[in-house]
């Protein structure tokens, strides 16, 4: 039952090693590199334990299964059914997190959403799909904290936001790619049909177990006067903080903060992890060069169509998983995308983005 990309042992390994160092003299005087190897521990732990208390459910229920044979009652065949659709749903539930292997898929993320084309309603697209994912995050227990945000008239035009939580990488990255809205605009005046765009983006949160080489010389900083809300403090000073990292070009900034000092501490935090992502991306597709293969997604592909009229659908084009229930993947009922990208993936399947015209989509 632990085969695959799943090794127990492997884990038990880990977690035995960290352990012992814990114990190691003057291990608890760098108090946040220990936090950070205590919560390593605990990560590893959620990985193998419930597996093995599945393992104990599944024997109770080779038990119960037993028992209710050779009673034949009704209430003994309904309980073992109950726990059998339980211990169903758990096993699933264990199969799609064994998939979250990567280096950074623990890690919280950082997202970013951005209007695309569309003018107005692309601006509109962008608040309801931030809406989106923070219902999704509000769902999962995970804290959402907003990092920097553009408002325009139709709603924003772009919104970075923190999302904190257990994987919340390793499911947010399924997201990544452009998004498209269908539906008869409230900003129209003769009620005709648009189409309009956002894309997304998501980046690992680091900690200090991954370097990142940023040279000062590399960057360019500039300093703004913070807009949107605030108070009057926040709009007098200098307190938001733009990075351009010059051999890349990526620009960040953050505006949360009251404290230029803190702006700087989260805008240089969110260059970390999308340099992380550019370099890795970077390696990926130097590997596909030797290897022959092509990558599975492009970041620039249409992934996911929403159509609110003629008729409600919900279709992501790499997997072909698809909903009718907008409304509920507008609250942040999205884990069924996640799922079936991420299976799909480890497969292999071919995924490829790109989308049908709006009368098929």
């Amino acid at each position: 039952m632990f085969g695959g990309v799943f090794d127990a042992a492997s884990i038990d390994k880990k977690i035995a090693e960290k352990e012992a160092f814990t114990a190691s003299p003057g291990f608890w005087d760098d108090s946040e590199k220990a936090g950070v190897v205590m919560n390593e521990i605990k990560r590893l732990k959620n990985r193998v334990e419930p597996w093995r208390a599945l393992l104990k459910k599944q024997d109770d229920l080779e038990a119960m299964l037993e028992l209710a044979d050779e009673s034949g009652g009704a209430d003994e065949e309904a309980e073992v059914e109950q726990m059998y659709e339980e211990t169903k749903a758990e096993f699933e539930k264990l199969n799609i997190l064994n998939l979250l292997s990567g280096e950074v898929d623990p890690n919280d993320a950082f997202l970013s959403i951005h209007a695309g084309a569309g003018g107005t309603e692309a601006e509109d697209w962008t608040f309801m799909l931030s809406r989106m994912y923070t219902r999704w995050a509000e769902r999962h227990g995970f804290k959402i904290e907003i990092v920097d945000q553009e408002e325009a008239e139709g709603g924003l035009k772009s919104v970075t936001m923190q999302i904190s939580g257990d994987y919340a990488y390793g499911y947010l990255k399924c997201e990544a790619g452009i998004h498209r809205l269908v539906r008869i605009s409230p900003f129209d005046a003769n009620a005709r049909r648009h189409t309009s765009f956002s894309s997304v983006y998501v980046y690992p949160v680091l900690d200090d177990t991954i370097e990142v080489n940023i040279r000062p010389e590399d960057l360019r900083v500039d300093t703004y006067r913070a807009g949107g809300k605030g108070g009057q403090h926040v709009n007098k000073t200098e307190s938001a903080v733009r990075f351009t990292h010059i051999p890349t070009g990526i620009v960040v900034a953050c505006q949360s903060e009251r404290s230029q000092l803190m702006n700087r501490e989260i805008a240089m935090n969110i260059l970390r992890s999308r340099l992380y992502e550019y370099y890795r991306e970077q390696r990926e597709q130097e590997n596909s060069k030797y290897s022959g293969e092509k990558k599975d997604i492009s970041w620039g592909n249409q992934i996911r169509s929403y159509v609110f009229q003629p008729y409600t659908m919900v279709k992501d084009h790499r997997t072909k998983c698809e909903s009718g229930n907008i409304q509920a993947v507008m609250d942040g009922d999205i884990d069924q995308f996640m799922d079936a990208f991420l299976i799909a993936r480890w497969k292999g399947l071919p995924m490829e983005g790109g989308g049908d015209d709006d009368e098929e989509v």
